[in-house]
This record gives structure tokens, C-alpha cells and sequence, in this order.
């Protein structure tokens, strides 16, 4: 190496070690603090604080696949029909200085395809709001349970039953908590998916009810007691019938509306463990009177649907209109339903249930046609009896299959169409029965 090589050498490297004492002077610049996820146990297994908050949130969902059998009543009905359902819900909670504080979402996407679940040969897919609500101390406002019914049934049945089957609803509502499980409840909430009417051929003097807009909201009232051995609610409710048909009077070109009638309901629900017998084994009953309110007793439109027996499994309605006097007739009903779980193993569970609902009308409400056929509104009963069994082999997931036996009565006959050779005949029947199937896959998270 030359004499000028080495002497730039030289100078490179001392600049290079002074350089590095200069950097070694400076300060370090500090790490951002790293935030890791909480556990939060104050609300159950789930839970984890948000980063940077108070507030634990739970993210969980579900996925159900279900096929259903009917028996069919003409040739182009369906006896077999499809539903899956997809679920997702998020639930955040905050202890603060006013009191516990709530909010609560759930989504769900339902496709169904069938009769037993839709119009024959068809599909729909429907996207909508499950639950959505806030909780504040003793306020609940939002989409949730109607309060007349107890969240504490262990009901584990998949098809209808006649009593009040815990329906979600848009409310306002405050629960004061007295301790030691007792609490009580008022609640303002909307009747529209209690309203329960039929296009039923209407005798002479007689009209299907046509609602007029609501003007009061259903108002309920509970006592509810929660321990460890069960549970027990009693509720009671108050229902707005606002007609909206024009009555003509006796007087030439005068026309009335008929007054409102306030219908009402009361109810009993309870349930009692019974470990005694088996882990997670339990008992419920319902119990349910209605007076021109007979959602509250498992008639609401929100629980009408095909699985039943013939054209007579439903003949309900809230109320009729006399067009000759311009009332509107009341139907009074109650309904008694209620079932037992028993846990064979931890993994397999067997339930049995039923129900019993008797409707009655104020006054005439059927006759005989010049065909023989009955037209109006009939009394009617109605018994249901069903079995289940699951299979859990993991938590979470449930497989099961179901079956349940209808069958229907009325004070009268009906002109129904039924099956027959070569097609449908019509054919009256004062009495009816069905069988109902489901085979259900369902995994919650």
C-alpha cells in the first residue's frame, strides 16, 4: 500500500470511531409500550377487556342446518323442506359508576326453501336484526325478549308450541332488582307481531278485522324469582284492537268505526332443576290465559307458520267485527304447555313436551252454507305431543332429530282441501292430525 493509500485509510477509520462515540452519546429512542389482550372474568367464559378500555367484549355466533318434514294437504305442497341459518352477535359490558351498562347486536341470515318453511317451491333468504339492545342500570331498550316472557325456561323443543315462546320485540322497558333473585319488570312494547287475525270467510254480519294503526303500545308487567333450584315468573299483559272497518249504521249514509277493544293476558312460567335424577336434567311448565289477545298464548303472527294440522290448526283471531251491531267479538283462549329434559350421558339428552290450547268467541261466529261448508270463526282446540333427542360430542354442537304429533279440533266443520286420488278434493273435517319432523346439525360459538 502506497504512503498517501495508507494515510487515507487511516483517516476513514478514525472518523468511523468517532462517529460511532457521537452515536453512542445520543438518546435512545424509547419502545412503544406493547398492549396485550385481557382476559376479562368478571362476565363469564369469552370475555376479554378492549385494548385501552374498561369494557369486556364477547364476539360469538352460530351455524344451524336443518331439514323439516310436513305431511302435505294437496299434491303441489312440499312435505319436505331446507333452513340454514347463520349467526352473529357481539356483546359488550362496562361497570360504571351508574350501574352495569349493556350493548348487545345480533345479525342473522336465514335461507328457507319449501312449504314446510316457505311458499311451496320456493326459496327466500332474509337478512336481519335478531337482537339489538341497550342496557343501562335497570333500563333495557331496544329489540330483546318480550317480558312476558321468563329467559330461564329449559326448553330445548325446535317446533311450535303453543304458549308464549319467548318472541324478541322492540321495548322499553325497567327491571328493579329487590335481591336474593327477585326482580320486577314494566314494559312498553310493540303489538304489531302480537296481533293475531285470519282471512276466514266472514258469515252474514260478520267481517274480517281490518287494524287500524296502533296508537297504544302492548304494556307488561312481571315478578320474576331466579335460584338454584328453578325459576318462576308471573306475568300479565294489555293489548290494543284498533278496527279500522267502517260499519254502516242503521241511520242511512252514516258510518262508524267500531270501538277499540283492549284485550289482555296473564301468565304463569316456572322450571325446576332436577340434578337429583341427573346432571342438567330439568323440568318447565307454561301456563296462560288470553282475552282478545292470543299471542300471549302461542297465536301471534310471528308464530304462524304450516307446521300443523290441516287448515284447522290455527283458526284464531283477536277479534271479529258484528256489522250488524258494530262490536268487535272478543276470542278468549288459554293454553298449558311444558316439557322434560333428561340427560342420559353428558353427551345424549332426550326431551318430551306438549301443549294444550283451547280458543272459545263471544257469540255465533259459524253457520252452515248452501254447499255444507262452514264459514266464519269456529271454536277450537288444540293438543301437541313431541320427543327429541341430541347428541353433543363436543360443547357446542348439537345433532338432534324431532317429532311431534297435532292434532286439531273445532266446534264445527270446515271445508278443507285434501288430498286425493288423481289430485285434491274438498272435503269437510271437524277434526285433524299431523305429523312434524326435523333433523337439525347446529354448532354455537
Amino acid at each position: 500500500m502506497t504512503r498517501f493509500g495508507s494515510l487515507l485509510f487511516c483517516s476513514a477509520a478514525g472518523l468511523a470511531v468517532m462517529s460511532t462515540a457521537q452515536a453512542a452519546d445520543l438518546p435512545a429512542k424509547p419502545a412503544l409500550p406493547v398492549e396485550y389482550v385481557r382476559v376479562c372474568s368478571a362476565y363469564g367464559a369469552g370475555f376479554f377487556y378492549l385494548p385501552g378500555t374498561e369494557t369486556c367484549l364477547r364476539v360469538g355466533g352460530r351455524a344451524r342446518a336443518e331439514i323439516g318434514y310436513a305431511q302435505p294437504l294437496v299434491r303441489g305442497d312440499d312435505a319436505i323442506g331446507y333452513r340454514t341459518r347463520g349467526r352473529i352477535q357481539v356483546d359488550a359490558r362496562t361497570a360504571t359508576a351508574y350501574g352495569f351498562l349493556r350493548a348487545f347486536i345480533r345479525f342473522e341470515i336465514t335461507r328457507v326453501g319449501g312449504l314446510p318453511y316457505n311458499s311451496p317451491g320456493t326459496v327466500n333468504t332474509t337478512f336481519g336484526t335478531g337482537q339489538a339492545f341497550v342496557q343501562f342500570g335497570g333500563l333495557t331498550a331496544g329489540r330483546v325478549t318480550s317480558m312476558f316472557s321468563s329467559p330461564d325456561l329449559p326448553v330445548t323443543h325446535m317446533g311450535t308450541l303453543r304458549y308464549d315462546d319467548a318472541p324478541d320485540v322492540d321495548l322499553l322497558a325497567y327491571t328493579y332488582s329487590f335481591g336474593n333473585g327477585f326482580s320486577a319488570t314494566v314494559s312498553l312494547e310493540e303489538g304489531y307481531g302480537r296481533r293475531q287475525n285470519n282471512s276466514f270467510t266472514p258469515i252474514v254480519g260478520q267481517a274480517v278485522l281490518a287494524y287500524g294503526g296502533e296508537t297504544v303500545p302492548d304494556v307488561i308487567g312481571n315478578v320474576r324469582y331466579v335460584g338454584t333450584w328453578g325459576s318462576a315468573q308471573i306475568s300479565a299483559a294489555l293489548h290494543q284492537n284498533r278496527s279500522a272497518n267502517l260499519v254502516t249504521s242503521f241511520v242511512p249514509g252514516f258510518a262508524t268505526f267500531p270501538d277499540t277493544e283492549y284485550g289482555f293476558a296473564v301468565g304463569f312460567q316456572g322450571s325446576v332443576n332436577l340434578p337429583m335424577i341427573a346432571a342438567g336434567d330439568a323440568a318447565w311448565l307454561s301456563l296462560g290465559y288470553a282475552d282478545a289477545a292470543l299471542g300471549y298464548i302461542g297465536f301471534g303472527s310471528d308464530l304462524l307458520n304450516v307446521w300443523g294440522a290441516g287448515l284447522i290448526s290455527t283458526p284464531a283471531v283477536d277479534v271479529y267485527v258484528d256489522t250488524v251491531t258494530g262490536e268487535l267479538k272478543r276470542g278468549r283462549g288459554f293454553s298449558v304447555a311444558g316439557g322434560y329434559t333428561h340427560y342420559w350421558t353428558p353427551e345424549w339428552r332426550t326431551s318430551i313436551f306438549g301443549s294444550y290450547a283451547r280458543v272459545d268467541y263471544s257469540g255465533p261466529s259459524t253457520t252452515i252454507g248452501p254447499f255444507g261448508n262452514v264459514t266464519g270463526v269456529p271454536d277450537f282446540r288444540e293438543w301437541r305431543l313431541g320427543t327429541n333427542t341430541f347428541w353433543s360430542p363436543v360443547p357446542g354442537l348439537n345433532i338432534g332429530a324431532e317429532i311431534i304429533y297435532v292434532i286439531a279440533q273445532t266446534q264445527g266443520r270446515i271445508l278443507a282441501l285434501k288430498a286425493g286420488t288423481g289430485g285434491s278434493q274438498p272435503t269437510l273435517i271437524d277434526s285433524d292430525t299431523a305429523i312434524q319432523a326435523r333433523f337439525r346439525i347446529q354448532r354455537d360459538f
